[in-house]
């Protein structure tokens, strides 16, 4: 596995936004967000009419809505231009949460997760599997090794598919796994295309999670399985609850993210476009360690180090002297200090009971469905 050193991340941060205007992205993308307050107007216009390309309870007319998801699907591009460098920096080639048992390693529970992800799909050697929203593609490899499966990573950013194709090349995956460029709300691939679908941690940037279920229905085949690790507020989330709502906000600011659905939204979803339910489960509740814990600063871990407070300590100040000195472009604290802020609701909310990022359910389209 790659681990991005210091260098490596200061140049990478920004993706394919040019180095002078990592700084107006970070201000713009701020601004879209309930949890910074001050530019409502700007706010309304373009993250909120995203909200009403989605939402059952508002409809747009039809070229408002294509220009509303357009500056969506826009801003959550921006997004993994500014963060994916601190991602892999951070935390490795997957980017996704596990449940984990005691004396295992965070990279080991890491692994174990995307198996049972394949072990769930029932994955067969020469099967052709669709990741959704793969990020630079650390499940997707791990996969195709574990299961002698040829995996496709389907991904809207432009730097992160030109990262994994890098990785693929460096471990001699590239002639059984590759990425292709598209939407997850407008798939570039033909109806009945793969023998399984899974997606980790992604389908929670979709604007509208039936659409998304819908196209991922679509491109698999009659009688095969979809299986997802979900974000989601649990049934204890209260959003009349100011402490409660701010965590969510904070959760939705670091991570991209239009709107935290809830578990029961998730599963009607996709029951809506069409699938028939397997079975269900926050993988959360009954992880031995805390999937938290690399993020939580009261714990300390050498294996872990760039995450806990004294790692993030040292990340912080030296982010600051490469953008001092010019190494770095302006605006990387910034983007540190939200993906920070991120750590910060991510913990609360679990510590909470009201947020898991490991909702996880196994749906299948019915073979009746020839299409």
């Amino acid at each position: 596995m790659s681990k991005q050193g210091a260098f490596d991340l200061a140049f990478g941060v920004g993706g394919r936004i040019g180095k002078d205007e990592v700084l107006s992205a970070v201000d713009k993308y701020e601004k879209y967000h309930g949890y910074y307050g001050g530019e409502e107007d700007e706010r309304k216009n373009n993250y909120t009419d995203m909200f009403c390309y989605a939402s059952p309870r508002i409809v747009l007319p039809p070229v408002r809505q294509q220009k509303a998801y357009k500056n969506y699907n826009s801003k959550v591009n921006k997004y993994y231009d500014l963060c994916t460098s601190f991602y892999e920096y951070g935390w490795g080639e997957s980017f996704h949460f596990a449940p984990r048992w005691k004396g295992e390693s965070l990279q080991e529970s890491i692994k174990r997760h995307e198996h049972f992800l394949a072990l769930q799909l029932g994955l067969k050697p020469g099967q052709k599997v669709l990741d959704v929203g793969c990020g630079i593609g650390g499940p997707l490899r791990e996969i195709a090794r574990f299961s002698s499966t040829l995996v496709t990573g389907l991904n809207n950013n432009e730097y992160q598919i030109s990262r994994g194709q890098v990785l693929n090349r460096k471990v001699g995956l590239d002639q059984t796994c590759n990425f292709v460029k598209g939407d997850f709300m407008k798939m570039p691939f033909p109806d009945n295309s793969f023998d399984a679908v899974y997606a980790i941690e992604a389908t929670c940037h979709a604007p509208d999670p039936v659409g998304c279920y819908k196209e991922i229905y679509r491109v698999l085949k009659p009688g095969q399985c979809f299986a997802v690790y979900e974000w989601c507020m649990t049934d204890a989330y209260n959003p009349n609850n100011e402490e409660q709502k701010r965590i969510k906000e904070e959760i939705e600011l670091g991570n991209g993210l239009p709107e935290i659905r809830s578990t029961q939204q998730c599963l009607e979803a996709a029951r809506k476009a069409g699938f028939e339910v397997v079975w269900d489960k926050d993988l959360a509740e009954d992880s031995p360690v805390s999937w938290y814990m690399p993020l939580d600063t009261s714990h300390f871990s050498l294996s872990s180090f760039r995450l806990t407070a004294v790692g993030r300590l040292f990340t912080r100040n030296l982010v600051s002297a490469l953008e001092y000195v010019g190494v770095a472009p302006k605006g990387s604290q910034r983007v540190q200090a939200f993906l920070e802020k991120a750590a910060e609701g991510l913990v609360g909310g679990a510590k909470k009971g009201i947020f898991t990022p490991m909702y996880f359910f196994l749906v299948r389209k019915p073979i009746s469905d020839s299409q």
